[in-house]
């Protein structure tokens, strides 16, 4: 008898799966890392199949280390990075273009032309201000350079998708086109209230519906999975989400009002705000967190570019370290920061400041200081970008926040987290299965194949470790004063004319 769930979390620096039992405790875990390609300064790309690829290996390895067999597997879900996108053909598979990740700056002018021309419209319909972050772009951008694109089109064989449609048309051996509502939520295309396509946008941007998945429900049956393209697996493909969706889920955060921040490649602050939209005033995006039997569930977002990789930056790209678990003891052999701040706006920054053209900056180096200082103020500033989503949230939800659930690679960096408890003053908690975001794909292929229930979502969430404020005010005070000293420094000072 079929016995696992499997989640498959494909991040933007690698793919997570695991299986889960039927009481969704995990059972075996596989992880490849993927490769981001920087061609020209402000470009980030995948190349897709390496995505493919790296997702076959990691659940290849889940599968060898549980001793599972291709019938063993009772439902799939799949969650991604968001709003990176890719282009294919149909007939082919093969992508027209290296995907384009949601870091990606290139169409920074572009995105402030619509929102100079169309953002009151974008706004109203997608909830969203117009941005090179999110994927509508992205697919303009590939569409108007990419010259096979054009034939492809009127032959019908160009598809456009995020990495979720990417997926599971690999998956399904070229049978699905599909993709969800949180996922279409991130793409500036998508109406949030009507929950389709916006026809108008559409055209705005240059892109006929026609070649964009069919979106719908996040837990469905999108199709079975071709034993001969996935490792022998036939199987229902029974979720799709984003991944800080899946995440919200993971949390068991079911209820209007609960929230948790996940710590990966970049960090986001996700708040449940229930049947109802609320526009931010504060520089945080609206979303859809999920849709279950037609039925949307809304979230406000904050996103952090920069978190986990700037610490890839320390080891790949200066060699100050050589793993992540390096970093905890190096920033806590210090007793302060040495008046050191860092900014890695490698990206720009996003939410709330939302300043594309905003660059790397570090200030306060001295003669004094060592490595273990960038390595400290490197973990110091994922927290201070944490901090000023957590004030923007607080702001639009008008409520205190009380508590925070936590979860990602870096919730187990101990510096981090209480350095996070006491900027944030407040308690975070961290769950006893980190891979939040995996448990939520998984548990929502369960619900999509029959399995579970949305409400039975409140018992994935089983607290094992809790941080609470131990910094006094004045201390805190002064430390996100010279965050916000560095910020002002890191800020749009460099704009492309």
């Amino acid at each position: 008898m079929s016995k696992y769930f499997l989640g498959i979390d494909q991040g933007t620096t690698g793919v997570t799966a695991l299986l889960f039992d039927r009481s969704f405790t995990p059972v075996a875990c596989g992880y490849r890392e993927i490769r981001q390609y920087y061609p020209k300064a402000g470009w980030v790309e995948h190349d897709p199949t390496d995505i493919f690829d790296a997702t076959c290996a990691a659940v290849g390895e889940a599968m060898t280390v549980a001793c599972a067999a291709p019938a063993d597997i009772l439902a799939i879900g799949i969650d991604h990075e968001g709003e990176s996108v890719a282009l294919w053909d149909s007939e082919t598979g093969k992508p027209v273009y290296p995907a384009i990740i949601w870091q990606d700056r290139r169409t920074a002018a572009r995105a402030e032309e619509l929102g100079a021309q169309y953002g009151d419209l974008f706004r109203a319909k997608t909830a969203l201000t117009p941005d090179s972050y999110f994927s509508a772009t992205k697919i303009e951008w590939i569409l108007q350079n990419v010259p096979e694109c054009e034939a492809l089109y009127c032959q019908n064989r160009l598809r456009a998708g995020n990495m979720d449609a990417w997926l599971l048309y690999h998956i399904t051996g070229g049978k699905a086109h599909k993709t969800d509502a949180s996922t279409a939520s991130r793409t500036m295309l998508y109406n949030i209230e009507a929950g389709t396509w916006d026809s108008e946008l559409c055209a705005i941007c240059g892109i006929d519906p026609q070649i964009l998945p069919e979106v719908g429900d996040s837990a469905r049956v999108f199709g079975i999975s071709d034993p001969a393209n996935f490792l022998g697996i036939e199987a229902p493909i029974t979720a799709l989400l984003n991944d800080q969706q899946a995440a919200l889920l993971g949390q068991g955060c079911i209820e209007k009002g609960m929230l948790k921040t996940t710590y990966g490649t970049g960090c986001f602050m996700l708040m449940n705000t229930g049947d109802t939209p609320v526009r931010s005033g504060n520089g945080l995006i609206t979303t859809v967190a999920w849709q279950f039997n037609g039925k949307r569930t809304y979230a406000l977002d904050g996103g952090v570019y920069i978190a986990g990789a700037a610490m890839q930056w320390l080891r790949d790209g200066l060699g100050i370290i050589t793993s992540a678990k390096e970093s905890a003891p190096m920033a806590l052999s210090l007793s302060d920061n040495g008046g050191v701040y860092f900014v890695p706006a490698f990206s720009g920054l996003a939410a709330p400041h939302w300043d594309p053209y905003a660059t790397g900056t570090m200030i306060g180096i001295t003669g004094g200081t060592t490595r273990a200082h960038i390595v400290r103020a490197t973990e110091e500033a994922i927290a201070y970008q944490v901090a000023d989503l957590a004030t923007a949230m607080e702001k639009d939800a008008q409520v205190p926040l009380v508590l925070i659930r936590c979860d990602g690679g870096a919730v187990q960096d101990r510096f981090l987290m209480q350095f996070q408890a006491d900027i944030l003053n407040l308690p975070l908690e961290l769950p006893s299965c980190t891979e939040a975001t995996a448990l939520g794909t998984a548990f929502a292929a369960a619900i999509g194949a029959g399995y579970a229930k949305l409400e039975d979502a409140k018992h994935l969430f089983s607290p094992q470790t809790r941080y609470t404020p131990e910094m006094d005010s004045p201390k805190r005070q002064e430390l996100l004063y010279g965050w916000h000293k560095a910020l002002e420094r890191a800020k749009g000072w460099y704009e492309e004319k």
